[in-house]
């Protein structure tokens, strides 16, 4: 079981989250991906850019934040955190 947590932060305070579930037979960064493209569906977020500082993060601590400069459009919160809970 592949488990993501996506949490909107504003003012350190948790806007809202949402938690991705995946048990195929995918590539951890598959899942990973997949997971960011459902949590952006319903967040009604355009998707991130991974920018070299979020790339080293997720790979240290299964972490990282997504902050404005990440994305395309202006975001109405400080920043977008996933985070990998559980993986099999």
């Amino acid at each position: 079981m592949f488990r993501l947590w996506a949490k909107e932060i504003k003012g350190n305070r948790l806007v809202r989250d949402m938690t991705v579930e995946n048990d195929s037979c995918d590539t951890r960064t598959h899942k990973v991906f997949g997971a960011l493209e459902e949590v952006c569906g319903a967040f009604d977020l355009g998707k991130p850019i991974w920018l070299n500082v979020n790339v080293n993060d997720f790979k240290r601590h299964a972490k990282t934040r997504f902050t404005q400069d990440c994305f395309i459009e202006e975001i109405a919160f400080d920043y977008l955190e996933i985070q990998v809970i559980e993986e099999d």
